[in-house]
């Protein structure tokens, strides 16, 4: 079989339609089991105490935050050297799921950032960048929404995927790029020794692991939706014509 049979709105309906179950239920276990497990059952840091937790639902959020965009940009090139319509639909059901998670990263490094910088907000350079990223989701979102020609709207929101993707980027490695302002280091790396505490670090692998399915099922259920919706417009299209 071959991945790009997928193309196919009917495949893919089907397909999804068999995936979301399972996906839907692992998501709702691993994000009940993870956030409790990690709110209720972690003792408070030595450093930052019990606003420490605020780690299971930001990390996850900001992770998932970027690859959505990621996966935007992945779809969209599919579009423009395919032009299969249900990656440009993906595309389109994923950026709205990719908002929220943007928001929650903001607001929740907001909350934790007042009692541990003494501010809501400071312009460091990975949160300037991840707000330029909540601005594009929303350019995104509304450029899809003013050109009424979904091809059009798929190219030019295509080539919005591409700019935004360097925000993106750069909201992922901004403490390399430029070395300065508040943001700590990444809470997650390959070297051993940068990890947080294994007290930690369990519960917040499994919330992570349920933000990346809630993702997965969201955008699948949204794309079934999409493609609904351009079947509808084909239909009404049709009996206008008639």
């Amino acid at each position: 079989m071959s991945f790009w049979e997928y193309a196919n709105p009917r495949k893919f309906m089907a397909t999804s339609a068999m995936l979301l179950p399972w996906v839907t239920t692992l998501a709702a276990l691993c994000l009940i089991t993870g956030l409790i497990w990690g709110f209720f059952f972690t003792p408070d840091d030595f450093r930052q105490g019990s606003t420490v937790k605020i780690i299971y639902l930001h990390v996850p959020a900001a992770l998932m935050a970027i690859n959505a965009w990621l996966m935007m940009l992945v779809t969209s090139l599919i579009w423009v050297i395919r032009r299969h319509h249900v990656s440009a639909l993906a595309a389109k059901a994923a950026a709205p799921v990719g908002m929220v998670f943007t928001l929650i990263a903001l607001f929740t490094g907001a909350v934790w950032g007042q009692p541990m910088w003494g501010t809501w907000w400071e312009w460091d350079p990975r949160l300037t960048s991840f707000l330029i990223l909540f601005l594009f989701y929303l350019g995104y979102m509304a450029l899809w929404e003013a050109i009424e020609n979904p091809d059009s709207a798929a190219d030019l929101t295509s080539v919005l995927c591409l700019v935004g993707s360097v925000f993106a980027i750069i909201s992922r490695y901004a403490l390399v790029f430029w070395n300065q302002g508040l943001h700590q280091g990444a809470t997650l790396s390959l070297d051993a020794e940068q990890n947080i505490s294994d007290v930690f670090w369990y519960p917040l692998l499994v919330c992570i692991a349920g933000f990346v399915l809630l993702f997965v099922a969201l955008v699948l259920y949204r794309t079934q939706t999409e493609i609904r919706v351009r079947r509808l417009k084909a239909l009404i299209a049709q009996e206008r014509m008639a």
